[in-house]
């Protein structure tokens, strides 16, 4: 590796880490987003993700780390965006225009991703079995019976789902 391009990793501060690859990081961003203003944005993003986590003196490879802090960005904006045009999709379909403040909006879309960031942490099985409950109203019985899966099985992932949801609850 260049040792122009890569500090002198014992020594490497946020500082040092920011100033020699911040540039790299942008042109990286730019060209997968196609836009430089979104680049600029996660480029910041990413190095407060990594001041935050307080660990710039043990990242070995700063450029594949810092990439994969920002891979992760992206993916989140992306699902964010996805659930917002869901949310907008929704609202269109409706049969009479509802007027929704900026303010709801981003509260309403806020907690659309932390309820998606919530399902995605229980697992497959938890989540079909949450979703299944919640959307299409079924007993545990049938969701037991659709799954091929025992009562207590179903009655251990809904649990579980449930818990998430409280404890999502109590954050907002």
């Amino acid at each position: 590796m260049n040792t122009a391009a890569a500090p002198d990793l014992p020594g490497l501060t946020i500082a040092a880490l920011y100033r020699d690859h911040h540039g790299w990081l942008s042109g990286w961003l730019r060209r997968k987003l196609g836009n430089r203003f979104d680049a600029a944005d996660l480029a910041q993003d990413t190095f407060l993700r990594v001041l935050a986590a307080r660990n710039a003196t043990a990242i070995e490879e700063p450029r594949k780390y810092l990439a994969t802090v920002a891979n992760g960005l992206v993916v989140d904006r992306f699902r964010r965006l996805s659930i917002e045009q869901a949310w907008l999709d929704t609202l269109a379909a409706r049969p009479e225009p509802v007027a929704v403040s900026p303010e709801t909006r981003a509260l309403i879309l806020e907690t659309l991703v932390a309820i998606d960031r919530m399902l995605d942490e229980l697992g497959p099985r938890a989540r079909e079995i949450f979703l299944l409950a919640q959307f299409e109203g079924l007993t545990y019985a049938a969701i037991g019976e659709r799954l091929g899966i025992s009562l207590t099985t179903v009655k251990k992932h809904l649990a579980r789902a449930l818990t998430q949801c409280l404890i999502l609850a109590e954050g907002c």
